[in-house]
Parts: structure tokens; sequence; C-alpha cells
């Protein structure tokens, strides 16, 4: 496990739940809204809850969206949680159209709150649901998700809106809720995002972010 972890603090959402898990797993992660500090990182964890647009413009008004994605460019491993998974997109038609960091083509939109059979389904998704490949890629081995098994390992959501991404490749794994497959988990080379909490999911959630803290 190596050392430089930054949790990135631009005053949105869960950072100390997500710090308190990184500390329990033996990582002393930095929480920090430094820009040279999130560049010079080993890895870097984005976390995040609350409304696309309002964490988007948190993040510009910080100054840390240039950092962010430089930090990206270098090819170490970055991920996001929640929210930080869906800025990772191009945009997010939540309460209007808003620009992401355009990292991942593709865009975040709302869970369809009516099923095929006309019967409506409970939007915000809530709770603990099962991960699958469903049709996602298949490849979970060089990801965070690689010790778990599919269609057994829960973990917990809390999420109107998901990532729907231009290059089906992308998504990485599934969630089955009441019918609608909901985007579970993102990846583009060294970008990897979560829909999921894993700070919230156990310990499930812990192993996902311990093999991130091991790449």
């Amino acid at each position: 496990m190596k050392n430089r972890t930054v949790v990135v603090n631009y005053g949105i959402g869960n950072v100390y739940s997500v710090c308190n898990a990184l500390n329990k797993l033996g990582s002393d992660a930095l929480l920090t809204s430094v820009p040279s500090e999130i560049r010079d990182a080993d890895r870097v964890i984005l976390p995040g809850v609350g409304a696309f647009g309002r964490a988007m413009d948190a993040l510009e008004t910080s100054g840390l969206s240039d950092p962010l994605r430089d930090f990206v460019a270098t090819g170490r491993p970055f991920l996001g949680v929640c929210i930080g998974m869906q800025m990772l997109m191009d945009s997010s038609t939540e309460f209007g159209n808003y620009p992401g960091l355009g990292l991942i083509p593709g865009e975040v939109r709302r869970l369809d709150d009516v099923n095929m059979s006309g019967v409506r389904r409970r939007v915000p998704h809530i709770g603990w649901s099962g991960l699958d490949v469903g049709n996602a890629s298949s490849n979970w081995a060089a990801t965070p998700l690689a010790e778990l098994v599919p269609e057994s390992d829960a973990v917990y959501f809390v999420h109107s809106y998901h990532c729907v991404p231009r290059d089906k490749d992308s998504r990485i794994a599934i969630a089955d809720y009441e019918g609608l497959e909901v985007t579970a988990a993102i990846q583009r080379d060294n970008i990897f995002g979560v829909q999921f909490h894993p700070e919230r999911s156990g310990e499930v959630g812990h192993t996902v972010l311990r093999s991130f803290l091991n790449l």
C-alpha cells in the first residue's frame, strides 16, 4: 500500500466518512484542497453527495477542476464516489444542463421512475443492492471490484441519477433496482468511479477501498 492517498476537500458531502474508512484500513489519507498536493498524490479520491450542479460549482470555485485533470493525465489511480463519479462525465441533466469534468464520455441521467409495465418505481434509489456484470464489461480483474463476487456482494446506494457512458465498455458493474439496470461502477484507463458508497457498505465497501489503495 503506497502513501500519499489524497481525498479532495471542496466543501461537498461525505469527505470525513471517506477519510475515516481509509484510516481504518491503515491509510493515512490526506484531506486537502491544495492543488499541488492533489497533483503530486499517488492516488486521488473525489467523494461527494447532493446535486451535480452544486458539486461542480464548488469544484470550479475551489480551483480544483484543472488540478484533477492534471492528476488524471499522469496515469495514477483516481476514484470518484457517488457525485464524484458523476462529475467524471461530460454533463448532467439534473435540475438543468451542467457540464462535468469530461474525463469519461457520457451523460448523467435521472433514474426512470416508471418500469416497462407502467408501474411507478421509487426514486431515489436508497438501500442495499447487489452488484453484477449485466450488459456491462465483464473484466473486473484490473479494477477495485476485483475481489467482489457478482450477484452476491451488496453495497449501499443513495441516488436519483446515474451515469450513462457513451462507450458501454466503460460501465463495469450494474445494480438491478426494481428491474432497472443502474450504472454502479465505471472505468476508463486509470479512472474508476462507483455510484455506491463504499464507506457505508461494510466489509464489501472496505474491500473495494482496500483494492484501490493497493493499485
